[in-house]
């Protein structure tokens, strides 16, 4: 048995109730739930500039350490962004179909958890 490096590789909790190790994917269509870890330590690693949307499920998003802001796009025009702060040890729950994006505070670890199928992404507009 090898330890895994899950700030390298991710986790798979497949259909079955087997767990795989394998790359980290925005977009995964294998039914299974997907546990990713990160170190970032700008806004370009984490796509600040985009927002994401997961259709198949709701995604957890972590803060492990470091503290971060998620911000969640309006469902309706001309409403402000929701701002959720988070800090080492705090969870947010990204509902499903909702899109989301983050920006740094300072380097963090992050570890989301989410079904993968179906992900979207949409560059942010002024």
């Amino acid at each position: 048995m090898t330890p895994i490096d899950l700030f390298s590789r991710a986790l798979q909790f497949r259909p079955d109730g087997n767990v795989g190790v394998g790359p980290r994917r925005m977009a995964d269509d294998s039914g299974g739930w997907q546990l990713a870890a990160f170190h970032v330590e700008t806004d370009a690693d984490v796509h600040a500039d985009h927002w994401e949307m997961h259709p198949s499920s709701e995604e957890a998003v972590c803060c492990l350490s470091g503290g971060f802001r998620l911000y969640l796009r309006p469902e309706h025009p001309g409403d402000p962004e929701t701002v959720v702060p988070l800090r080492a040890g705090a969870v947010f729950v990204v509902p499903r179909n909702r899109w989301h994006r983050i920006e740094l505070d300072e380097p963090s670890r992050i570890m989301s958890i989410g079904l993968r199928g179906g992900t979207r992404q949409e560059r942010v507009t002024p």
